[in-house]
């Protein structure tokens, strides 16, 4: 918590700028909610939330969205859990169709973590409303480690992630109520945090790399309360899109339009300064 509280008092400013920035893309939406909002039921929307989390790894978020949204057209809501399962190669395409190449680290475990999102609704019941609000987040976040390649570790990042987009508010999450928790659970810490935190962030002047994953952590969850105390998680989802590719620039930019016109404009290095006069 130092390092956020020295921040705040050293770099005002900055990190008034940065509140800015969280407000002004706390309503950009998420690629795996927007996607899992296509389904008809809760459930269904549920399920691809998981799928999705459990897949975003090393593509930009459109091509996400995009993979998300052909593997939705294959198999629309149920088809994800209901038997027979489909083929491995029938997924396998579907990817492949999507990034015109097989060359992606997840290849060769999409199909698996196909079939086993929906080995997890079929043993909660094909009713993973009722799964949620009758756990706890800890206890949501001990389940999501039966998903296959929902990763591994303390914290597990793609289970953190899923019970966020779960529970939190519309736009961010599905709004299904669990039981209260005990402590916060970890805040995805994704790599557009990753880069406010050792670029313009309390982590700046130290060597953020070289940080154990506990202490990046620790920290990340102390500057989301502080940037949004009401809603920490809106701090997450919103800083998740700083510097992060988008259809042909960075999000961010691509948002504002102009870098000029982005709160953290005077502060990023990696501004654009073209147009300003």
């Amino acid at each position: 918590m130092k390092l956020v509280e020295n921040f705040v008092r050293c770099e005002p400013a900055v990190f008034e700028a940065s509140r800015k920035f969280v407000q002004l893309f706390k309503d950009v939406p998420d690629p795996v909610v927007f996607v899992a909002g296509k389904a008809k039921t809760l459930t269904a929307k549920m399920a691809w939330v998981i799928l999705g989390s459990a897949l975003f790894q090393d593509r930009t978020y459109p091509e996400i969205v995009s993979l998300l949204n052909n593997l939705y057209k294959k198999f629309p809501d149920e088809k994800l859990w209901t038997l027979p399962v489909p083929k491995a190669q029938d997924v396998e395409e579907v990817v492949e169709s999507t990034f015109h190449s097989r060359h992606w680290s997840m290849f060769e475990n999409v199909a698996g973590i196909f079939w086993s999102v929906g080995l997890f609704v079929r043993r909660h019941d094909c009713d993973l409303e009722s799964w949620v609000r009758e756990r706890s987040p800890e206890e949501i976040w001990r389940d999501l480690g039966e998903v296959y390649f929902m990763g591994k570790g303390n914290p597990r990042p793609k289970a953190c992630a899923t019970f966020y987009r779960l529970v939190s508010p519309a736009p961010l999450g599905l709004e299904v109520v669990c039981k209260k928790a005990r402590k916060m659970l970890p805040l995805p810490l994704t790599m557009g945090t990753r880069r406010y935190l050792a670029f313009l962030g309390p982590a700046k002047d130290e060597n953020f790399s070289e940080m154990d994953a506990d202490k990046k952590q620790i920290l990340a969850n102390d500057l989301f309360c502080m940037l949004d105390s009401e809603l920490p998680y809106r701090a997450a989802h919103s800083l998740q899109f700083f510097l992060e590719m988008g259809e042909e620039d960075f999000i961010c930019r691509e948002k504002t339009h102009s870098c000029a016109d982005c709160p953290l404009f005077e502060f990023c290095g990696y501004a654009d300064n073209r147009n300003v006069k």
